[in-house]
């Protein structure tokens, strides 16, 4: 398997103790909660998901987890990539928040209740942006549905490399370089592996080409390549 850091380990063993003692965990990536789920074997759970199709979910046993939808309010335009660089910023742990979402032409970010007034108080500023924040009820996001681009290509083998080559239309020579220089992401993590096989509901992304989700094989053709679909993320 990947090798894992002293720090997504410490994260992963405080996450399932968290399971086991009949509390909640923090939002887990899908990377993460995979992690989290091999560790509880035989142990009864279920999976929170603030919305239909949210990406970074929670873990709990008998108690619902307590989390906040905050809406981000600015008189220009801010990117999902802004806000996230504006979370690093004030140091606020990724395993605190949840998904941002753009909905409406309003942004929202999820977040768990215990940090609700730190941010509350502390977040004013998307890069050079004044932002004013408040509280919503988590239900404004029941209709909001992620919006993707269906896109289906003909491939020969389901690896990440042949995959990622025939979606963006770049040679293997150059698919090559962009796996040398770190620009490619799958669940969330760096992936080196070019020969990895890609599995139903596995997210990826290109840096620069946006972030993609593979959905599995729509059928098989004479010649034995695969008619697959991806979904791109429209944001």
């Amino acid at each position: 398997g990947e090798t894992m850091s002293k720090k997504d380990y410490y994260i992963i063993e405080k996450n399932r103790d968290k399971v086991i003692k009949g509390s909640y965990t923090n939002f887990l990536d899908p990377s993460t909660l995979n992690k989290v789920i091999s560790k509880l074997k035989d142990f009864n759970y279920n999976i929170y998901y603030p919305y239909k199709d949210s990406e970074k979910v929670i873990i709990y046993t008998k108690e619902k987890p307590k989390i906040k939808l905050i809406e981000i309010s600015s008189f220009e335009k801010l990117t999902h990539r802004e806000i996230m660089g504006s979370l690093y910023n004030q140091n606020i742990d990724t395993e605190l928040f949840g998904d941002i979402i753009i909905y409406n032409n309003h942004y929202y970010i999820l977040i768990m209740e215990n940090i609700s007034n730190l941010i509350l108080d502390t977040f004013n500023m998307v890069g050079n942006k004044h932002v004013k924040l408040k509280e919503v009820d988590l239900s404004t996001l029941e209709k909001y549905e992620r919006k993707y681009e269906k896109k289906e290509i003909i491939v020969s083998s389901l690896r990440i490399d042949s995959v990622i080559a025939k979606l963006i239309g770049i040679s293997r020579e150059n698919i090559k370089k962009k796996f040398s220089d770190n620009e490619i992401f799958l669940n969330y993590e760096e992936c080196t592996k070019m020969t990895k096989n890609l599995i139903d509901g596995d997210i990826f992304s290109i840096r620069k080409y946006g972030k993609y989700k593979y959905n599995g094989i729509i059928k098989t053709n004479k010649k034995n390549h695969y008619i697959i679909e991806c979904l791109k993320y429209i944001d």
